[in-house]
């Protein structure tokens, strides 16, 4: 192991998909124009990695700890106890933690639970509305017992004082279908739910949302219920100074569990249109100027795009990482004379026809600066399947990447 080398992993959130006949039955990330992730490819090792364990569910949760190198069987206690982290919520080991969106049910007389889900994130509600939408729910129904705390954009989160964990369903697993038979079975949870609705969906706000042709953000909807967290340093597991770039409070939760920095990008926001080129730069600057060992580059678009139904925009969100962060973090580097170790890969595939996640094998790219692999002609779902390389733990991925003598 070289003293001087860095790594980095560019983390495209739910990147992967399945062959879509309009692109003629190519995937998203074969079908995009991706000419830095195809130069890396002729140089790099590809293959096949599987970041879900068997019989856990295909969350950004669980397949990111894989990533970053933290068996999710030992570690994962639940999703919304990591974005406490990352918020700053000092967790009691009897409470449990809820993350709580704030999501667009339809806008009908039908009662509650005969109403469909729309839009999980209400057209990537920007943060400083539904702050304005989460202060009218604290004042109707904050009490001793649940307290609400704002995150970013429609992920929230609620802390249940003295709770238990219940099954709850994502409702990015959901869109379109009637919500009835999805909601908690816990009734005080389902009652808060349907409260919000009277509360939300005619509130100033949302009216002027409507007029704008954005949808309403109408209804909160509770989900990803787990326990007070308990993961080891990063630094003593890895002997790496880590740092951690991403616009959601699940990896900055995740990272702050693990004694990583949390870097903040102006503009970075988990949309399409976040701040691709900061998030590059300052993920360069932490290795060069900041001396860190290890950056964790997190981009939410394509994972967007995916539970959207967008083709077009899941294809943009795709080149946009390839030539707004990929290729500045290799320019950048060069321009360092630096060594690096660069792994390229989703954590898990969220296809179109589903828009949700899935549990399939992600494709992965890892790229040695100092040396070449022999490679294959692109990145891509089918290319890294045919390498016969297969990484069967993801949270082994990461030794990969630390390793010298994997690339040859």
């Amino acid at each position: 192991m070289r003293l001087n080398m860095k790594y980095i992993i560019v983390l495209g959130d739910g990147m992967a998909d399945e062959p879509i006949h309009e692109l003629g039955d190519k995937t998203p990330l074969a079908y995009a124009v991706t000419p830095t992730m195809d130069e890396l490819s002729k140089k790099s090792e590809i293959g096949l990695c599987s970041t879900i364990p068997k019989g856990m569910k295909p969350g950004s949760d669980t397949a990111n700890l894989s990533v970053l190198g933290y068996n999710p069987r030992l570690y994962y206690t639940g999703r919304s106890p990591l974005e406490a982290l990352s918020i700053g919520v000092a967790l009691k080991e009897t409470d449990i933690a809820l993350r709580c969106n704030i999501v667009t049910l339809s806008d009908d007389t039908l009662p509650y639970e005969e109403k469909n889900i729309l839009d999980h994130s209400a057209s990537e509600i920007s943060t400083e509305d539904a702050a304005v939408l989460l202060e009218a729910i604290k004042k109707e129904l904050e009490n001793d017992i649940y307290k609400y705390y704002l995150g970013t954009s429609y992920r929230h989160l609620t802390i249940w004082d003295n709770g238990q964990v219940v099954e709850l369903v994502p409702p990015h697993d959901i869109l379109g279908k009637v919500i009835g038979t999805y909601l908690p079975e816990d009734a005080y949870l389902k009652s808060m739910m349907m409260k919000s609705y009277d509360i939300l969906n005619n509130h100033p706000l949302n009216v002027e949302r409507a007029k704008k042709g954005l949808n309403k953000a109408n209804s909160i909807w509770f989900w990803g219920a787990g326990t007070k967290p308990a993961l080891t340093s990063f630094e003593k597991e890895f002997q790496k100074k880590g740092a951690m770039i991403s616009a959601v409070d699940l990896l900055k939760g995740i990272a702050v569990g693990a004694s990583m920095k949390v870097v903040e990008v102006e503009g970075a926001d988990g949309t399409l249109h976040t701040n691709y080129e900061g998030k590059a730069k300052a993920a360069v600057t932490e290795l060069m100027e900041n001396k860190f060992d290890f950056v964790y580059i997190h981009v939410e678009a394509p994972d967007e795009m995916g539970h959207q139904g967008s083709i077009p925009n899941k294809i943009k969100a795709i080149e946009y990482l390839d030539s707004r962060v990929i290729r500045v973090v290799k320019e950048e580097m060069e321009a360092y004379g630096a060594d690096y170790r660069m792994l390229i890969m989703p954590d898990h595939p969220t296809p179109i026809h589903c828009r949700t996640h899935t549990s399939d094998p992600v494709p992965y790219l890892l790229y040695d600066s100092t040396k070449d692999a022999a490679g294959s002609k692109s990145y891509n779902e089918a290319e890294a399947a045919k390498s016969g390389k297969f990484v069967q733990n993801g949270y082994e991925m990461i030794h990969k990447l630390f390793e010298d003598d994997i690339i040859s």
